[in-house]
């Protein structure tokens, strides 16, 4: 009954624990399973004769918080054709030395917010060990929403320096992240997904990188293109930044570093200051004509950015 408990416990079919050795940071068990009858696949001869046996540790889960090894005693059997072989485990693939069920665990715990080399310190396994789990997984290509937003970020893989990430720009989740950015990857991409889904898209979210918008005219025909609104905002903010560094360039050295360190006056919403702020501002913007008009034209642009109305900011700009 004791017995039957400990298989329980460990939770693999037909294995037999022989010995646990507990520690401080780690768990030994060691286990063997019952001889049975052998088939050499190459020929396919079934035998019972045995060979020898050897020891290999084997990683798996995590047991009360502690690192846990499973020191399995395999055996090596003798065909009738004279070849020697080794017998095979359900829980164990060939030639690795971690269980089935710890794969998947680790698998399973890369789907979550954490990084890599914190689900290695739980598996006990190491990050070059992840990252080859990570090539052998597959998923399905996701469904298109009807509203899709495309951006690149800089990351480390062999594919390219920036990486592209797809999200629902409704439901805000991500839909894919893919190796590379570049026109020809991206095309075979989207090449894959169904035609029907990819007419049925209505808007398609991206900056002003022109790749994507040559996309989604290719491959989302019916969908309306989106220039997300911080990018364009971005060229203002470096509009009235190019003014303000022409400008410093005629100024004495010590006004020159006070318009260098109080740059943020002028790229904050006017509305926004309030007492000595707005003060020093307005004496930063009466020095010169063009850094005035330069400050005017960007809040101005706010402005229209901010109107309700679509009709009103069509106007506008």
């Amino acid at each position: 009954m004791h017995s039957h408990c400990t298989r329980n416990l460990l939770d693999l079919e037909d294995v037999f624990i022989k010995k646990v050795i507990q520690a401080d940071h780690y768990v030994r068990v060691f286990i063997e399973t019952a001889p049975s009858v052998q088939t050499y696949p190459s020929c396919g001869n079934q035998t019972r004769r045995i060979h020898d046996h050897r020891l290999q540790e084997v990683k798996d889960l995590p047991f009360q918080l502690k690192h846990t090894c499973l020191v399995l005693k395999k055996r090596r059997y003798v065909c009738r054709c004279g070849k020697r072989f080794l017998e095979k485990y359900h829980f164990l693939p060939s030639y690795q030395r971690r269980t089935l069920r710890l794969s998947y665990k680790a698998v399973d715990l890369l789907r979550h917010l954490i990084s890599i080399r914190t689900v290695a310190e739980f598996t006990n396994l190491s990050v070059s060990t992840l990252t080859r789990l990570l090539d052998t997984v597959s998923y399905p290509l996701p469904s298109l929403p009807e509203c899709i937003s495309i951006d690149e970020f800089k990351g480390n893989t062999d594919a390219g320096k920036y990486q592209c990430i797809l999200t629902d720009a409704k439901k805000r989740r991500i839909l894919n992240i893919l190796p590379d950015r570049t026109q020809g990857h991206l095309s075979s991409y989207f090449r894959q997904m169904d035609r029907g889904a990819r007419h049925r898209v209505k808007f398609f979210v991206c900056d002003m990188w022109q790749p994507y918008v040559d996309l989604a005219k290719t491959y989302f025909p019916n969908a309306t293109i989106i220039i997300d609104k911080y990018h364009f905002i971005r060229y203002v903010t470096w509009a009235i930044e190019n003014v303000r560094k022409r400008l410093q360039k005629t100024m004495p050295a010590d006004l020159r570093k006070y318009y260098k360190r109080s740059r943020k006056l002028i790229l904050t919403r006017y509305k926004k200051l309030k007492g000595d702020n707005k003060s020093s501002c307005d004496l930063m913007l009466l020095y010169n004509d063009d850094l005035r008009e330069a400050h005017y034209l960007k809040e101005w642009f706010y402005d229209i950015c901010q109107e309700e109305k679509y009709s009103r900011q069509r106007t506008a700009f």
